[in-house]
């Protein structure tokens, strides 16, 4: 099969891509900067296509110009982890809805799209894919938004294959140095005696980034299990319990001050993710 991937220079990118040759794919990669393509690994065995898809423009056939894919994956967005910043609204939602209707509309028969956990909005507890949503972040409006765009989209134009995956929580090589396991990470080289976090009391569902591109390569690989989908591993998990045992596994014995920093105020204190669609996709 022959995969369009947007967002390939991306923290998950890196590490869907060479799953997919791996595979035995053929892959178009696509991203704004060739630069930051050409160290990755993967670079010299895809076909590279330097691309802004705010300068797109709208009379382009895409399913044609990105040399007619059978599968877009769709991971670009731009803004993150400004979660609460209007960005998400005022810029990437339109971007993003038009280049995918122009995909669709010039051929494109398959498209599978990240959307987020914080679509679900406020809900504590177990998430299943057919709970009414009311996201509270633009990020998460904006995506849901997009959801709800292409989901019309898909009752009114030619039949297409859509796939909305909603990731939950991922940690590993290349993600934002913000986020709590690579702070974790430069505390401990710098060989800090401790680790300032929130009380560290939330539940959340957590996956390694590499099972992440595993899962959404399995995802697209098939067309029978649609929609919805929540990417995720089922299992919820305190943080502090993940950053002490995250941090075991680098042989240090940081000690964790809970209680420096906030909890957030657009997360609820507990919640996961129901994985049964996903689990379809990978035992059946």
């Amino acid at each position: 099969m022959k995969f369009l991937v947007t967002g390939a220079t991306g923290f998950i990118g890196n590490h869907l891509i060479p799953i997919l040759l791996e595979r035995g794919h053929q892959v178009i990669a696509t991203g704004r900067d060739q630069s930051k393509a050409v160290s990755s690994s993967w670079y010299s065995q895809v076909k590279f296509i330097v691309c802004d898809l705010t300068e797109l423009q709208k009379e382009v056939p895409l399913f044609e110009f990105f040399q007619r894919p059978d599968v877009l994956i769709h991971l670009a967005w731009d803004g993150l982890p400004h979660f609460t910043d209007l960005i998400h609204i005022d810029q990437n939602l339109p971007v993003h809805y038009n280049f995918l209707k122009a995909f669709i509309n010039s051929g494109g028969k398959h498209v599978l799209v990240v959307g987020t956990c914080l679509e679900y909005g406020m809900i504590s507890g177990c998430l299943q894919e057919d709970m009414l949503v009311n996201p509270s972040t633009s990020y998460a409006i904006a995506k849901n938004s997009l959801r709800q765009f292409l989901e019309v989209l898909s009752n009114k134009q030619s039949p297409f294959v859509f796939q909305w995956v909603r990731l939950f929580y991922m940690y590993g090589k290349g993600q934002h140095p913000r986020s709590v396991i690579p702070q974790l990470e430069t505390a401990i080289l710098r060989g800090d005696k401790s680790f300032n976090m929130s009380g560290g009391e939330q539940l959340r569902d957590y996956l390694p980034v590499t099972k992440v591109a595993q899962y959404l390569v399995k995802i697209a690989e098939q067309d029978l299990v649609v929609g919805v989908i929540n990417c995720c591993s089922g299992q919820p998990i305190a943080i502090k319990t993940l950053v002490k045992k995250y941090a075991e596994s680098l042989g240090s014995n940081i000690e964790l001050n809970l209680g420096y920093y906030p909890y957030t105020d657009y997360e609820p204190m507990v919640f996961w993710g129901d994985n049964q669609k996903l689990k379809k996709i990978i035992y059946e």
